[in-house]
């Protein structure tokens, strides 16, 4: 088994003004060789949007893009038609595929609004653009880890063109509970949004992230606790990009 550690200080920054943002992978200006990607997961920018501030109008293309708002509302706008405020409790993901225009700005004049934005290579190229958005039943996310991403439509949470899980949820101080990967093929990225826990016992503190891949049979089970009330992202992603 691989293990990689991250702690919140080692972060890209940067501060716009308008935008503060750290950068877990390497992204705009920031770039280190050994902080491009965790397998297909390529992005995982932690943003904090001056009020009425944004991103103006600009394009991707076949990159599979996922927004959490953890504080206020962000208003976005795209090529495909769509205009819609996201909020914390929702998650939105862009099949960018071919090729899609849009906009975020954040939808209050005089509060910040943070967010996470995280961007997967999909596991195909050129697909139709599309648009996904759900609220989150928060009851759903106390002390339980939420799906809230899968690669079926079916299935709970919104859908990306990849075989990734990712799961969030709020759990209790001491307390001890663990997930099951998956896929052996896949790793297992731990983003702390907030609190203190143990991770396979690395200690995480608010924004750190740990990292394991390459598990079997023996070690497919991440074991954690809590050392304080703590929210938690898990991204289990193919580690072949």
């Amino acid at each position: 088994m691989d293990t990689i550690f991250h702690e919140a200080d080692s972060r890209g920054a940067a501060n716009h003004g308008w935008l503060e943002a750290k950068y877990s992978f390497s992204f705009a200006n920031y770039y280190n060789p050994q902080r491009m990607n965790f397998g297909v997961l390529r992005v995982l920018n932690d943003d904090k949007v001056a009020g009425g501030n944004g991103f103006g109008t600009h394009p991707h293309d076949n990159m599979e893009i996922i927004t959490i708002p953890l504080e206020g509302a962000l208003a976005h706008k795209d090529d495909m038609g769509n205009g819609t405020t996201i909020q914390s409790g929702d998650v939105q993901v862009m099949s960018a595929g071919t090729g899609i225009l849009h906009s975020e700005f954040n939808a209050n004049e005089n509060n910040p609004c943070k967010l996470l934005q995280i961007w997967v290579f999909p596991d195909k190229k050129n697909v139709e653009p599309r648009y996904q958005q759900i609220t989150l039943e928060k009851e759903k996310m106390k002390n339980n880890f939420l799906q809230i991403l899968s690669p079926k439509k079916e299935d709970e949470g919104v859908w990306i063109h990849q075989n990734a899980w990712f799961h969030l949820g709020e759990f209790d101080e001491n307390l001890e509970f663990s997930y099951k990967i998956k896929d052996p093929k896949n790793g297992l990225y731990v983003f702390l949004i907030s609190g203190k826990i143990a991770a396979n016992n690395q200690e995480l503190e608010q924004k750190d992230a740990f990292g394991v891949w390459n598990t079997d049979k023996s070690s497919d089970i991440i074991n954690f606790k809590t050392h304080e009330f703590s929210k938690i992202l898990l991204l289990e992603v193919p580690m072949g990009v």
